[in-house]
């Protein structure tokens, strides 16, 4: 019989150890005890993964933890990544546990979230070992892992389709809604907009439309709102931010994303569009792209999902281009190569006409 935590999540990495490791997971599984606890790696960042090596006793193994784990939580000292690590520790413990999400698997999940704080704790599969590749946005793949990798994705938006469950978490935020304040960027980081709106290197590659008058992306991303909004149907289950480097392909070629910290409920074409055009070299996104979309909707509908018209889900990918340039005008992380993903979606926009669906005054 598991009992109920009885101590707040640590804010600071160095009171983890094997001991509070312990005690913390008896919460889940009874009798377990962490012998010891050595550091493997550790990975700094506005949340730390720390990869640790596990010396469990019997009770640990026979309850299938494995020797080597990976912890994450935010130990960066700064707060402003509590919440988006309590809501992956809530994803963990909630919805991957309810329907088939390709994902590393979760060991462990907790959260604190309350007056006193916030904090999430998660622990996973150390994928290192493992031998398969971690994606990164300066090294597109190729079409035959983009259709494999869509199959997955297919199968977590069509099994996930008007799932219950979805609205039972009251703390899960319908991607591109009104209210959900955190998907606009350009209101959360104006400078950095303003900022990047007048480099020379992006006004070269940006759209006519855009490079004309940069504001119009914002006014672009309302109207990608309001358009969103307007469909009452159901939901599915987004990743929210599938990008490569939120990816890793196992060795059997199967991929799964993590970093599931602004997880959304919302409609597919966010996180088709997003991996799709972000993901391939643009050769290749423009010989392949119809016949990869039509290859999506497959599996979408054999794994319970709508069954899409083709010329519907072009329009909603060509439409939803402008996420991706949104999402990497904004994006600052140094560790990201951000202007070649920025110029696959402006390329893409260019291609796809995705001015056709907007109007600028």
């Amino acid at each position: 019989m598991t009992s109920p935590r009885n101590e707040r999540l640590p804010l600071d990495y160095g009171q983890v150890d094997a001991q509070w490791l312990t005690r913390t997971l008896q919460s889940a599984y009874p009798g377990v005890e962490v012998k010891a606890m050595e550091e493997v790696e550790f990975i700094p960042g506005h949340t730390t993964k720390a990869r640790v090596r596990l010396d469990l006793n019997q009770a640990g193994i026979d309850a299938g933890l494995p020797e080597q784990v990976c912890l994450k939580a935010n130990w960066s000292g700064n707060p402003r990544s509590s919440p988006v690590c309590v809501n992956e520790a809530r994803f963990y413990s909630t919805l991957a546990t309810e329907m088939p999400v390709p994902s590393p698997a979760c060991y462990f999940a907790d959260w604190d979230d309350d007056g006193e704080g916030q904090q999430g704790f998660i622990v996973l599969e150390d994928l290192i070992p493992l031998g398969g590749e971690f994606g990164a946005s300066d090294r597109p793949i190729d079409v035959d892992d983009m259709a494999k990798s869509l199959e997955g994705m297919a199968m977590m938006h069509g099994r996930s389709w008007g799932h219950p469950e979805l609205d039972r978490q009251d703390w899960l935020q319908t991607a591109l809604a009104p209210e959900t304040t955190t998907d606009d960027y350009w209101m959360m980081m104006p400078d950095i907009f303003d900022e990047h709106n007048s480099l020379p290197e992006r006004l070269a590659i940006f759209p006519r439309w855009m490079a004309e008058d940069p504001k119009r992306l914002y006014s672009a991303f309302l109207q990608l709102r309001e358009h969103e909004s307007a469909d009452k149907g159901p939901r599915c289950l987004l990743h929210g931010d599938a990008h490569l480097g939120n990816s890793y392909r196992r060795p059997d070629g199967t991929r799964i994303w993590f970093d599931w910290q602004i997880v959304r409920k919302g409609l597919p074409w966010r996180d088709l569009t997003y991996f799709l055009v972000g993901s391939l070299k643009v050769e290749d996104r423009r010989a392949s792209d119809r016949d990869l979309i039509r290859h999506y909707l497959e599996h979408l509908a054999a794994n319970g999902g709508p069954r899409f018209d083709f010329e519907k889900a072009w329009e909603e990918v060509s439409r939803m281009v402008v996420w991706g340039l949104v999402a990497w005008q904004s994006n600052i992380n140094p560790q990201q190569d951000t202007m070649s993903s920025l110029e696959r979606f402006c390329c893409a926009a260019n291609d796809m006409e995705t001015h056709r669906f907007y109007r600028f005054t």
